[in-house]
């Protein structure tokens, strides 16, 4: 566990230049053409926030909050015209930017350090899940509100 609440914080600690790369990494992204409608200043503030407390989302945060956070964002990409695969395509990148920083951060060591890298990764995979997920129900959410609000105003 004491691996675990080191990786986390060099996350945390690093958390500026872990969402530089990934803002980069999407505008850079040929599959990604629909976030040149998002801003890159509230690209970096949303990653930023997950990246520099990522030890409350991960131990200190419930689905409850997970689901809130991420179905709005979904809801918000879908207002700027960002299409589904998208938005979960950058979620997936999101985590992919932070998998390849522990690599290169990654050192040799003990088993038992193997053991709590194993756990982190447990983690952040089903953190990343339930975002994918709760981003996609913000994101139909608000398409069928568009679309009923389309229906009423056509009368």
């Amino acid at each position: 566990m004491i691996l675990t609440h080191r990786l986390v914080r060099l996350i945390e600690n690093h958390s500026n230049d872990l969402a530089d790369a990934l803002v980069f990494r999407v505008h850079q992204s040929p599959a990604l053409p629909s976030y040149n409608n998002v801003s890159p200043e509230e690209l970096k503030q949303r990653v930023h926030e997950i990246y520099q407390h990522l030890g409350e989302w991960l131990l200190g945060k419930t689905e409850k909050d997970i689901k809130r956070r991420y179905e709005e964002i979904g809801a918000r990409r879908f207002y700027q015209g960002v299409p589904l695969s998208e938005l979960i395509w950058t979620i997936i990148q999101t985590k992919d930017n932070l998998w390849d920083f522990l690599n290169r951060e990654s050192f040799q060591g003990f088993e038992i350090e193997v053991l709590a890298e194993h756990e982190l990764f447990r983690m952040i995979d089903r953190f990343f899940n339930h975002a994918i997920h709760y981003a996609a129900i913000g994101y139909e959410q608000a398409a069928l509100t568009e679309k009923l609000v389309e229906s009423h105003t056509s009368y």
